[in-house]
């Protein structure tokens, strides 16, 4: 029962985000959060991304452009003005309630010769509310390498965590 501390910790703190590894040829960032719904309703809104993404982490600056197809092979996309779009990423495993798993690269990591796995986990946690763990492992090339940018992309996924728990639990993104 040593872990019911940390459990009960992690469960009404703010999330727990971390750098877990950061090499020249690639990095893992995680964060886990709790969120007050259930674990389908998380995944809900977890696949509306225009609904909770800031759009300053958009290329058209308006997260309601952005798009997800929930089912192995859909994408994660952007609609650009003038009627140019974006892939983000590509879902390559989609549980409802359970987990979402998408591979690409996000924002100038796209640009780049790497290839990332974002994975988001729910779990069920106290009071029927979800303890959603993500984590996003990048590998490839970059020049000068890529453990500089873990700590970056790890502030940038955190953010976009936060703004999915706000969203579910007030039905509005943090600002």
């Amino acid at each position: 029962m040593r872990w019911l501390p940390l459990l009960l910790g992690l469960i009404a703190g703010p999330a727990a985000a971390a750098v877990v590894d950061a090499q020249p040829g690639g990095f893992e960032v995680k964060t886990t959060i709790a969120i007050a719904a259930s674990p389908d309703a998380v995944y809900a809104a977890l696949v509306q991304p225009g609904r909770w993404w800031s759009s300053q982490h958009t290329y058209s600056h308006d997260a309601r452009n952005l798009t997800l197809e929930p089912l192995a092979g859909g994408c994660w996309c952007e609609a650009l003005p003038g009627g140019g779009s974006v892939q983000h990423m590509r879902v390559v495993y989609a549980d409802p309630g359970k987990m979402l798993r998408a591979v690409g690269g996000l924002g100038p990591l796209q640009g780049m010769g790497v290839q990332g796995a974002l994975t988001w986990t729910l779990a069920s946690g106290p009071a029927g509310g979800t303890v959603v763990t993500q984590a996003y492992d990048v590998g490839g090339y970059a020049p000068g390498g890529l453990a500089a940018l873990a700590p970056i992309v790890d502030g940038v996924l955190g953010e976009q965590l936060a703004r999915l728990k706000a969203y579910v639990e007030t039905a509005r993104p943090a600002p």
